[in-house]
């Protein structure tokens, strides 16, 4: 059996020298080196990846859902929630919302974990809808009321696109729930599967208190409650009990994401990374 290497007195210096952090321990692009102030910053990068990443996630059904209406319906979606992301990663990275989008490694990605989950079959993909449609639509109600005028100004224009796709959720929920055996067996999969995520959309860290305190975004504790017996309501219309509570998933918002990310900014990034100098 072959011996280990001989540990050599260099080796040791340099260990010795090496930084405590290695490349993945920091962001490749520091919040600092934009003119933003960093919290506010932050908070335009989660909600601008929260609809770049689940937009980019919906536009894999084009082409492949159950049906032409669904499949336009799940394509306008992706278009509506790329077209928020767009004016998000615009006002954080100077009019160059492209540079966030397609030159970040996934530590980077301030996306909650519910937004990043696979398609999975169709009733997964509505049960992923429902449970963040839902959120979204409450989230902007509340933020058209900011006293930041980017930010209520977005969110009057974007709650009338979110109202839509919260109701298309909840109809296909009650479609499928009230349906066949086995439409309701494979939503309430879905929901089990899509139930772990929610927590972390009302996760309040040190940036969301410090523009909580400044009155600058809603704290989303505030419409926790109104949420769960929105769900509920769904569920109660769509014969479908709620899952079991189950530990929750957190992370999203310090860049610590599932391997399925990756997977998605891969295929996403592909085209502006091979090509940086491309002009579209």
């Amino acid at each position: 059996m072959p011996s280990l290497p001989v540990i050599e007195p260099r080796d040791v210096r340099h260990a010795k020298n090496a930084p405590d952090g290695g490349a993945f321990d920091e962001g490749t692009i520091a919040p600092g080196n934009y003119p933003l102030e960093d919290a506010y910053y932050d908070y335009l990068v989660r909600l601008g990846d929260d609809s770049l990443i689940l937009g980019q996630r919906l536009s894999e059904w084009c082409g492949h859902a159950p049906g032409l209406e669904v499949d336009l319906s799940l394509a306008n979606l992706a278009l509506d929630l790329i077209g928020q992301a767009t004016h998000l990663l615009n006002k954080a990275n100077n009019d160059d919302g492209d540079e966030l989008a397609f030159h970040r490694d996934g530590l980077d990605y301030k996306n909650c974990w519910l937004v990043e989950q696979p398609n999975g079959d169709f009733a997964r993909t509505i049960a992923r809808q429902l449970l963040f449609s839902t959120y979204q639509h409450l989230l902007y109600r509340e933020l058209a009321d900011s006293p930041d005028p980017f930010l209520s100004g977005l969110a009057a224009k974007a709650v009338k696109e979110v109202s839509y796709h919260r109701e298309l959720a909840a109809d296909w929920t009650i479609r499928l729930g009230d349906g066949t055996d086995e439409s309701a067996r494979r939503m309430a999969e879905g929901l089990d599967w899509c139930w772990r995520f929610i927590p972390e959309l009302f996760e309040v860290d040190a940036v969301m208190e410090e523009l909580i305190a400044r009155q600058c975004v809603p704290d989303p504790r505030g419409f926790e409650s109104e949420y769960k017996a929105a769900i509920l309501g769904v569920l109660a219309e769509a014969k479908l009990g709620p899952p079991d509570d189950q530990r929750p998933i957190l992370g999203g918002r310090r860049g610590h994401h599932s391997e399925h990310l990756g997977h998605l900014l891969a295929v996403m990034q592909h085209i502006p990374r091979t090509y940086p100098d491309a002009k579209w």
